[in-house]
């Protein structure tokens, strides 16, 4: 099973920014739709962003144009970098990889997750 070590995560101010960063176990994280997602307190985990193992990239409404999801397959890394961020971006952030898109929202593979907090 792939495990995942988020990283980045930070107090920042509205209007700033943050790069998360993801490191997956093992080479077979290349091949796995990769997704970021975040819970803040008394909310369920929803998906952010979302990237294929080619490339393309998808995001919740609430953040596109916002953040940029990327991955280093050599490296087994995967990145959310978030630009103008706002108070409701606070959360504990997550990613995870899964074979599919359906599979990724159905998996409970989690790791620590990286708290993220906008605040000024």
């Amino acid at each position: 099973q792939v495990q995942f070590v988020e990283s980045g995560g930070g107090f920042v101010q509205p209007g700033g920014s943050l790069r998360l960063s993801c490191a997956a176990s093992g080479s077979i994280f290349r091949i796995f739709v990769m997704g970021w997602f975040r819970q803040a307190p008394g909310k369920q985990r929803e998906l952010v962003a979302r990237i294929t193992s080619g490339g393309t990239t998808n995001y919740s409404d609430s953040v596109k144009g916002r953040f940029t999801i990327s991955r280093n397959n050599a490296k087994n890394t995967g990145y959310l970098q978030m630009n103008s961020l706002k108070p409701e971006d606070t959360a504990v952030y997550y990613c995870n990889a899964a074979p599919s898109s359906d599979s990724l929202m159905r998996s409970d593979n989690w790791g620590q997750g990286t708290q993220v907090t906008v605040s000024s």
